[in-house]
């Protein structure tokens, strides 16, 4: 099963940790000591999405209104 989360790093020590609210540790019957796994997403969704879009760019040989057009015509064909 997957949980979407959002969470703030804290230092702890010389190490750094994510706390997970009580309410999800209880909900998915999560103990101390249990290994997880979680993905990793920045918050800087706007960087993201240039980094992505960025690689795209110059990449399709038709333009995106052609690909509207295209589409459009493929959903309202009456055949």
């Amino acid at each position: 099963m997957a949980i979407m989360l959002k969470g703030k790093i804290k230092k702890w020590g010389n190490s750094f940790g994510i706390v997970i609210p009580k309410e999800v540790i209880y909900n998915e019957g999560l103990k101390e000591n249990q290994y997880i796994e979680f993905f990793i997403v920045r918050n800087d969704s706007a960087k993201v999405l240039k980094e992505t879009y960025g690689l795209l760019k110059g990449r399709f040989r038709k333009s995106a209104q052609q690909m509207k057009d295209e589409l459009r015509e493929g959903l309202y064909d009456d055949d």
